[in-house]
């Protein structure tokens, strides 16, 4: 986030997204060399690129480590899982977002995990009590009770983190009481935070700050959208447009004469870190990698993007 400009106005309620694309932007624009539009070769985007395998990482990592001994810091992590991507990815995606911020801050732990399941939304009247008919209830428990098995098998991955001392504290996106008296008697490490996004100033349901309390859960507020990257936006980031990376074609079926990788591209994941020095208050380090997957390629080209 630091070679992004030094200043940025948002609107009060601003998305993280909007963050979140101008960060790669700014980072694209720092390692990616000045040319003009007619001089662009095929092999262009690897002068600044690195690819490890079938993994094209954009830029090429460079890693900001932390300047101070690791016990001055406060290191909170919060990864996306995006809508449309089977649960089944998710324990490989969970493992590949936190070596990339360990290696990124040149850390061995996380002091908090917080984690935002797709389709989950807060919602002031979630607590609340409303008529609905029988056929609608069976069918909505039945798509919770499949929703609530994933999420608990991916919170056994982080549990596994935890045990082993490389997460101490494991929270959650979003979830109201009702969500939370579900999921707890399912995990063995209760999340000891609560995130939700508020968009009325501070109007949290009295039912949900008083079950918080009582699981000594820590309720706090965050303003990231639900689909922090879409697809269409990748393809922007990531494409010839005049603020894009001239990575990718303009589109998935983009003729042969077209430079670019071709293929349809499809959002994985997302994962925002920030470090905060704790006796200062200050962020010394925020950041994100996100990961899309490139439709099938020709032999030797990556089919894994990590910005």
């Amino acid at each position: 986030m630091s070679s992004g400009q030094s200043l940025m106005r948002r609107p009060l309620y601003a998305k993280s997204n909007v963050e979140l694309v101008n960060g790669l932007r700014a980072n694209f624009a720092l390692y990616q060399p000045r040319s003009s539009p007619d001089k662009q070769t095929a092999d262009a985007y690897k002068q600044w690129t690195t690819q490890d395998g079938d993994t094209l990482y954009i830029p090429s990592v460079r890693p900001q480590t932390l300047t101070e001994p690791r016990e001055l810091y406060d290191i909170t992590v919060k990864l996306f899982y995006l809508p449309g991507i089977p649960a089944s990815r998710r324990e490989r995606h969970t493992r590949d977002a936190i070596d990339l911020v360990l290696k990124e801050l040149g850390v061995q732990s996380i002091d908090l995990m917080i984690i935002s399941y797709p389709g989950v939304s807060f919602d002031a009247d979630d607590d609340g009590e409303e008529e609905v008919s029988v056929d609608e209830t069976a069918s909505a428990d039945s798509d919770e009770s499949q929703c609530l098995d994933a999420q608990v098998k991916t919170w056994k991955v982080l549990e596994d983190y935890h045990s082993k001392g490389i997460i101490s504290q494991l929270g959650l996106s979003e979830f109201s009481s009702d969500r939370l008296d579900k999921f707890l008697p399912e995990v063995s490490v209760k999340p000891t935070v609560d995130q939700i996004n508020v968009k009325d100033c501070c109007v949290v349901p009295k039912s949900l700050i008083l079950y918080a309390k009582e699981k000594k859960i820590e309720l706090l507020t965050h303003n990231d959208c639900m689909d922090i990257l879409p697809c269409g936006t990748t393809r922007e980031l990531l494409g010839p447009s005049p603020n894009g990376a001239h990575i990718l074609a303009s589109r998935a079926d983009a003729p042969d004469s077209e430079l670019g990788l071709k293929g349809n591209i499809e959002p994985q994941w997302v994962v925002k870190y920030t470090a905060v020095v704790k006796d200062r208050g200050v962020v010394e380090n925020k950041g994100y990698y996100a990961v899309a997957q490139l439709g099938e390629s020709e032999d030797g080209l990556p089919t894994k993007l990590t910005c």
